[in-house]
């Protein structure tokens, strides 16, 4: 490979190259082939291209920056420490340990200027299609001629385990149908992964393959080439109606005379020696984690990232005396707030559908929630995979982003695993409430997604409808059995099953309140009768779990969760008329309530009432955590079948002479 790069640029490469060698090496694990081998194209970008401010690195319209293959992640380290980013060289010293702000993989929320959470292979890929996404729907929703006030790139290194991921077909296939030009990814064409070189497990033609997708693809770049590097990046961003894919044939850790160009430098640090003997072959004379004075400042990206922010300060002032309304919603909407008006209105909504008291589908009452809170919502924007007419996620104001540049509906396809990582992403770029909708079954296709917005306590709010073996005649094969119980075991995911249209409604707002965190939003597909609730009941719902109906001196507890609730309802009824009281609790949100204070947890299932009977539709599993010292589960510890649902719950025991036998037997 021919080196046109002048000493300066390669010195400030190298640099990055000592520092990632230094820190794995100083950690005894990680990466070091990676950010070796991609250092060229970093350093490229990031001092040649990058729109950014290290002293603001929240800055909305700043370039966003995704190493998809996170494992590389003191390239991510080094370039932030290096251009100014508040993480000192102590942090980098301590990579990988305890406590520090360079965890393993670079995880959202620790070092400043880590926009994601990556590692786990292609979703930090999906996660800058989402947030292409974001950039453009912002932009269309609020750019005015010369007042452009979203107006970056987005751009994301990804490797050969990237591209392996099916992640990476999802996500890659919807980018260029939706001709995102504003998204350029680097792929590190250095044939190696783990076990060695790639030729015999991934022999894809990439650049033919990205063609396929409606990608705009720059081939056999030379990675290590400066020259080469900017022409690819300049016809990239030329190129305003398809995604860019740049082809950087690399050497995986570079500059090591004896582990580059092998697997052997991908994943254990190199050794003493061969450190030292790379610092000869790069001429790199200085001592561990030290970083002469010039190349900090040549580095320095603190003062052109002030003058671009000072520069979008101006005009967004500008912005401001010409189109107040729209700039005070825009700050509003940056900022995660919700509307100032939105508690009055939101709560007077759930107080008109609890008047209302219809018979329907959960997820029908959720489609009603959004026509409700949508007009309230312009932050609003989500989608189902191919699923909207089951789901219900289209609303009376949708309009699709395909033809529309600044609508709020999404049609991901089937791609659930894709739909959920670009989901994060969108939640991640700002300026947006995201909901995406598919069967509750197929949250296993979307599952480490969710898992990552849980770890990045990111208000991702995933919808899954057909909650339970209520789906009937699709059969187990759609019948979710152990879904509910396994979000619910997922920490920090709040999940809600609702019983009618008001926990519905409820179960909405809270989750579009929520900021720590997704939710999971369980619907059914068959009808739910509404339940009565008193004033103080309606304002309990939003608890997670609360008393429904009850009766002097309870003997037993029924608890319920979604269809199940008006089973043991008209349980409880029957068990009254032979003399036996009970008290029926609805759990819609086991997360929720467990976090209430501890007497509100005790006045609803208070430990003098050991006798309890769980009822829902799924494994047991979850539920004893909540069961008293004589209790009975009327679950699903099995799959289901496929039949009719009024038959399959019977065919189960869900009915209520099934109910009343169980308490009678433990009381």
């Amino acid at each position: 490979m021919t080196d046109h790069r002048t000493p300066a640029h390669r010195t400030m490469a190298n640099a990055i190259r000592a520092l990632s060698m230094d820190a794995v090496q100083q950690a005894n694990s990680g990466h070091p082939g990676a950010p070796m081998g991609m250092a060229d194209i970093a350093e490229t970008l990031w001092n040649g291209f990058l729109k950014h401010n290290p002293s603001n690195p929240d800055w909305i319209d700043r370039d966003r920056f995704v190493l998809s293959n996170g494992h590389g992640s003191m390239l991510l380290y080094s370039l932030l420490h290096l251009s100014g980013y508040d993480l000192d060289i102590s942090e980098l010293k301590n990579f990988r340990q305890l406590h520090s702000k360079t965890p393993g993989h670079p995880e959202y929320g620790y070092a400043p200027g880590v926009e994601t959470t990556t590692g786990p292979l292609g979703q930090g890929l999906g996660n800058a299609v989402g947030m292409a996404i974001g950039e453009r729907t912002l932009a269309a929703q609020y750019n005015k001629p010369g007042l452009e006030l979203i107006n970056h790139h987005t751009y994301t290194f990804l490797g050969d385990g990237c591209l392996m991921e099916g992640i990476s077909h999802e996500v890659c296939s919807l980018a260029g149908t939706l001709k995102l030009g504003k998204l350029i990814a680097f792929y590190d064409d250095n044939g190696i992964s783990i076990d060695g070189e790639v030729e015999g497990w991934f022999s894809d033609d990439t650049p033919k393959r990205f063609e396929s997708y409606g990608w705009h693809v720059i081939p056999t770049v030379d990675g290590h080439d400066r020259a080469a590097i900017e022409k690819a990046i300049k016809a990239a961003q030329s190129q305003t109606d398809k995604p860019t894919l740049i082809c950087c044939q690399t050497k995986i850790g570079f500059g090591s005379p004896n582990k580059e160009g092998k697997e052997s430098s991908h994943g254990a640090p190199l050794g003493a020696d061969e450190i030292a003997l790379t610092r000869e072959k790069l001429g790199w004379t200085h001592a561990p984690f030290e970083i002469p004075k010039d190349i900090y400042n040549a580095w320095d990206a603190k003062e052109k990232g002030a003058a671009a922010e000072a520069g979008w300060s101006d005009l967004l002032k500008e912005y401001r005396s010409k189109y107040a309304d729209e700039c005070t919603e825009f700050e509003r909407r940056i900022s995660g707030d919700l509307p100032s008006d939105w508690n009055e209105k939101a709560n007077a909504f759930i107080a008109s559908v609890d008047k209302a008291a219809e018979k329907i589908a959960s997820r029908k009452a959720s489609q009603n929630t959004l026509n409700g809170f949508g007009p309230m919502l312009p932050e609003l924007i989500g989608g189902s995979a191919d699923l909207a007419g089951s789901n219900l996620t289209i609303w009376s104001e949708s309009r699709g982003i395909e033809e529309h540049a600044d609508g709020n509906y999404i049609y991901f396809g089937v791609r659930e695993f894709g739909m959920a990582a670009i989901m994060n992403g969108m939640v991640l770029h700002g300026g947006f409430k995201v909901y995406g909708a598919t069967f509750l079954m197929f949250s296993e296709y979307a599952r480490n997604a969710l898992r990552m917005a849980a770890l990045m306590k990111i208000p991702s709010l995933f919808v899954f409808t057909h909650d339970s073996i209520g789906l009937g005649e699709d059969g187990p094969t759609h019948q979710p059995v152990e879904q509910a119980a396994t979000l619910r075991l997922m920490p920090n995911m709040d999940v809600w099953r609702a019983c009618d249209s008001v926990e519905a409604a409820v179960s909405w707002k809270v989750a579009l309140e929520r900021k720590d965190g997704p939710s999971s939003l369980l619907f059914s597909r068959q009808g739910l009768a509404p339940q009565k609730r008193n004033a103080q009941q309606l304002e309990d719902v939003s608890k997670g779990g609360y008393v429904l109906v009850d009766s002097p001196d309870p003997q037993a507890i029924l608890i319920a969760t979604g269809s199940e609730v008006g089973l043991a309802v008209d349980a409880q009824a029957e068990l009254a008329s032979k003399g036996i009281n009970c008290r029926v609790v609805s759990m819609p949100s086991t997360d929720v309530f467990d976090r209430q204070s501890e007497s509100y947890c005790e006045s609803v299932l208070p430990e003098s009432i050991t006798a309890r009977v769980v009822i829902e539709a799924g494994v047991s599993g979850g539920w004893y955590k909540y069961a008293g010292s004589r209790s009975a589960m009327i679950c699903l510890d099995s799959f289901g079948e496929s039949g009719p649902a009024d038959q399959v719950f019977e065919h189960f025991g869900f009915n209520v002479a099934n109910v009343v036998k169980s308490v009678k037997a433990i009381l």
